[in-house]
């Protein structure tokens, strides 16, 4: 073991049990690894990464790990960035969290550090979604706000996001210069953190009012494109929160805006961090599902709905024509979303003059044939929805954010309207709910919506494969991959590559990121890049042929040779 990591180890054994900040379980995590070299060097060779996802890691003892003291360590570091960035007048941060294991721990510690440093905090007093977080920072003009949560990554997962003043998880700028605060900070010495009862005493902690909560649930039902149209509401819905934060919120819009025939999935009804019944809480995957569509089987429901644990995605299960339940991909419900925004807007006379949808270049490029359909220009941004808030920032400063219509990536992520800066599964949920009653007004269902948009614009299938790669030397190997995969522009998997294109250097006005693209001559594309949040190598697919059958088959010959190229 490398001697500057058995001295980090040491040192958190003696400090961490003296420290103001104390957790038992990390002073127990530090003792049970100390006979075991190779835990403790993936638990210190290196600091948790911080960028424009914030924190994102395993819970557990160590600087590579999420715990109060990683937690306090990016609070002091975001809190000095706010000092030095915002007069005292406009120093206030928005906090909230979701139901993951010690989320509610790790958002206490911030608002101790944050409180500590003069800063005004405003928290939420229960657990809250992803949305609401940056719906508070816009509603309470907050220099920043965070959101503790890992979305919906395993149970063994938790995170920290930052956002901006705009409500807009922090961009690569931002992110650097919050990141160079936080490395000039030792962990133990450096922080300065308060007692929360006297942080609430001092009125330098205030909880978040339950008007805030009404003016964000006003603002999405204000994204409702029903108009005066009569249509049933009492369609059967089965929802699922995966045992998250969306219950409350869900329920509320759904049953105000006029959808009472909801069933809760009761075993994943109540917030738990451990997902007893969904390991991987990810509505993208149909094992996070399958008990959503028993039930949905059991009280013959008309659609399944499923929102992430911090409640930014969601995804959907419909009925096919055999009755029974198909799941949607997250492309497949975008490009539904957007024909009916768009369709709706057209009829409702609130197309503006310069529509814009914005989607992330892993997306599927069919979207862009459908916007173009209406007249909407197509934006495309990097990997991460922070990027499509971004754009609506920029936007709203050029006077146009009203040309914002609706944004969208692949993994079940989207956004109508501009009253938060991330995706949200609140209005998401709305907007599926009113389009499945619209189309069934006509006797068409979503299934057979979809197959009419690909008649019109031609299908394209569209994949993700991801590849774990664990600790120090799963890193290496995901370097090592990409380096070879730069190196292999002409021709890949037998095919000739008629573009190739490496944002590492920064392509089309977008920032520098990891990510490669190669387009072939029909039409279809691979993108490849090592996950931000995760141990993953992840690859996607967008695969066009003359049929089903043949893109499908077109696709597992390209997943074939890139498997054989990655190693797999």
């Amino acid at each position: 073991m490398k001697r500057d990591i058995l001295s980090r180890y040491q040192e958190w054994r003696q400090k961490a049990a003296v420290s103001f900040l104390r957790d038992s379980d990390v002073e127990e995590g530090l003792r049970q690894m100390e006979p075991d070299a190779g835990k403790i060097e993936d638990a210190f060779y290196r600091d948790l990464a911080f960028g424009t996802g914030g924190l994102r890691g395993l819970v557990g003892a160590g600087t590579n790990r999420m715990n109060i003291y990683t937690v306090a360590k990016a609070s002091q570091g975001l809190a000095d960035y706010v000092k030095k960035n915002f007069p005292p007048k406009e120093r206030r941060i928005a906090v909230s969290y979701d139901s993951r294991i010690k989320s509610d721990l790790f958002a206490r510690t911030a608002c101790m550090v944050f409180a500590a440093n003069g800063i005004l905090v405003s928290v939420y007093p229960r657990l809250m979604p992803t949305p609401c977080l940056s719906f508070a920072v816009r509603e309470l003009h907050c220099a920043a706000g965070v959101m503790v949560t890992a979305s919906h990554n395993p149970a063994e997962y938790n995170g920290y996001k930052v956002y901006g003043a705009d409500g807009c998880q922090i961009t690569t700028q931002a992110a650097a210069d919050i990141l160079a605060e936080i490395e000039k900070l030792d962990i133990f010495s450096d922080v300065k953190a308060t007692d929360f009862h006297s942080g609430i005493e001092d009125g330098l902690i205030q909880y978040i009012s339950p008007e805030t909560d009404t003016a964000y649930i006003e603002a999405v039902k204000g994204q409702s494109l029903l108009g005066n149209l009569d249509v049933d509401k009492n369609v059967s819905i089965v929802y699922t929160p995966l045992n998250g934060t969306g219950l409350q919120p869900v329920l509320r819009v759904l049953k105000e805006s006029g959808f009472r025939s909801v069933k809760v999935v009761r075993e994943q009804e109540e917030p738990d961090g451990h997902f007893p019944t969904c390991p991987y809480p990810n509505p993208e995957v149909r094992e996070a599902m399958e008990l959503g569509i028993t039930y949905a089987r059991e009280n013959h429901a008309d659609l399944l709905l499923a929102t992430d644990p911090d409640c930014d995605r969601v995804g959907i299960a419909v009925r096919d024509n055999s009755g029974d339940f198909v799941l949607l991909s997250g492309n497949e419900t975008g490009l539904l979303l957007l024909d009916y925004i768009c369709s709706r807007r057209v009829a409702l006379g609130t197309m503006p003059e310069e529509p814009v949808f914005i989607k992330t270049i892993v997306t599927t490029d069919l979207a862009d044939a459908v916007a173009a359909h209406y007249g909407v220009r197509t934006v495309n941004v990097l990997t991460g929805f922070k990027f499509i808030g971004e754009q609506i920032g920029l936007l709203e400063q050029n006077g146009k954010e009203d040309s914002y219509i609706f944004g969208f990536e692949e993994s079940c992520g989207y956004l109508s309207g501009t009253y938060v800066r991330d995706k949200d599964a609140v209005v998401a949920v709305l907007l599926i709910c009113e389009m499945y009653a619209f189309y069934a007004r006509q006797g068409v269902s979503l299934t057979e919506k979809l197959k009419e948009i690909y008649d019109t614009y031609g299908y394209m299938l569209n994949t993700l494969h991801s590849y774990g790669f664990t600790g120090a030397a799963g890193m290496e190997k995901m370097k090592e991959i990409m380096g070879r995969f730069r190196e292999n522009t002409a021709e890949l998997c037998g095919r000739k590559i008629s573009s190739f294109m490496d944002y590492s250097k920064g392509l089309d006005g977008l920032p520098a990121s990891d990510v490669l693209r190669y387009c072939f001559e029909d039409g279809s594309a691979v993108v490849i890049r090592p996950s931000g949040t995760e141990p993953k190598l992840k690859v996607y697919l967008s695969v066009r042929s003359e049929s089903r059958e043949e893109t499908e088959r077109y696709e597992r010959e390209l997943m074939d040779g890139i498997e054989g190229f990655i190693g797999r």
